[in-house]
């Protein structure tokens, strides 16, 4: 059969928003057409105030209603309601708080309240898994029939609410697609593993070094993509510093495993990373940013990482981490975490404040 599976047909949904293509969803209530902020051009901003019938939303989170003193009446999300004069760089200054200084945002903003609010939250959804800002243009349409005919027509992607329910929950399966031998500075015996998501996101490795007991609990980092600290050296956070010290205890201690998860900015990737930096440079402390950009404080799935060390033979782990959720997230996906090994370096004067924010606001141990 050559029909795409629902995890396929969400992947696709999340690829065409970030090249600013519209995306059809459907529920038992309606239909919409939704497109990402970020990355919405001004010739279909206007094709959506031609085609939506009650006029045209900018659905944001509520953490970002909450900076622009928009009303969010659907409690975790608001639905703006775009003005009929309003262009593109609207939009985008809306959504995205880091050129709040650039382009000052003048209200006050009218948010629906009536209606549901179910495809407005599930097109934020979407835009986040494809690590854009959460915040995406809505024309609503009343009958889903209505919807699925201009898909259909227009070559659009069309999924229902419970397909991207579906995929959320289920996570994104992965497959073990190569491995080899691969000697480091911290220990000759040393073998990479690339596990990729079944639905095209980003890969993920296991670094294995030596020989590890599969009876017993492995020493394990679960370790979170950090271009800046881990790649150019970055004082504003301690990454780069943890990941070497990762492996230099892993090696020290003869075998062990790190996992090196693509999940950039807990989850937000790169480019949203870049926003918080520069709204941490305005005062803001990085929980405070991630928030003002419409995220929550860690966007991270470590059930993926639960899944590469199952699938390498592990059930039980020694976890070199300061961070309470890796460990509540690897228990409930199904691998014990015998021990907690702390692991604290890389502190500056750069990163002291950012270091003390985690502690605070995200629970991270001492």
């Amino acid at each position: 059969m050559l029909q795409l599976s629902v995890e396929e047909q969400v992947a696709r949904a999340r690829a065409d928003l970030r090249i600013g293509a519209p995306v059809a969803l459907v529920a038992e209530t309606g239909g919409a057409l939704i497109l990402a902020a970020e990355t919405a051009r001004a010739q279909r901003l206007e094709d959506f105030r031609r085609l939506g019938q009650d006029g045209v939303d900018l659905a944001i989170s509520h953490r970002r209603a909450e900076t622009l003193a928009a009303r969010a009446y659907d409690g975790d999300i608001a639905r703006i309601i775009v003005p009929t004069d309003a262009d593109i760089g609207w939009i985008k200054a809306t959504a995205d708080p880091s050129l709040d200084l650039e382009r000052p945002l003048r209200g006050p903003y009218r948010t629906r309240r009536e209606g549901d609010a179910e495809l407005h939250r599930l097109g934020i959804l979407l835009a986040k898994q494809a690590r854009l800002l959460p915040a995406v243009l809505v024309a609503a349409f009343p009958a889903a029939a209505e919807i699925e005919q201009l898909a259909q027509a227009a070559g659009l992607a069309c999924l229902d609410a419970e397909m991207i329910e579906q995929a959320a929950e289920t996570g994104a399966g992965l497959q073990r697609v190569a491995g080899a031998r691969v000697p480091t500075r911290f220990a000759a015996a040393g073998r990479v593993h690339v596990f990729r998501p079944v639905d095209g996101s980003e890969e993920h490795y296991a670094i294995e070094i030596g020989t590890p007991d599969r009876r017993q609990p492995v020493l394990a980092r679960l370790h979170s993509a950090c271009f800046t600290g881990d790649v150019i050296g970055s004082l504003k956070c301690d990454c780069g510093p943890q990941l070497e010290a990762a492996l230099e205890q892993i090696a020290e201690e003869g075998a062990g495993i790190l996992l090196y998860m693509n999940q950039e900015g807990r989850g937000i990737g790169l480019a949203n990373k870049m926003r918080a930096y520069a709204l941490q440079d305005q005062g803001f402390d990085t929980v405070e940013a991630n928030h003002r950009l419409g995220f929550e404080d860690d966007e991270r799935d470590f059930r993926l990482g639960a899944e590469i060390l199952k699938a390498l033979g592990f059930s039980a782990v020694r976890l070199l981490t300061n961070n309470p959720l890796k460990i509540a997230m690897m228990e409930s996906a199904g691998v014990r975490v015998a021990e907690r090994v702390p692991l604290h370096v890389g502190e500056t004067p750069e990163n002291r404040a950012y270091l003390a924010t985690k502690r605070a606001k995200s629970g991270h141990l001492s």
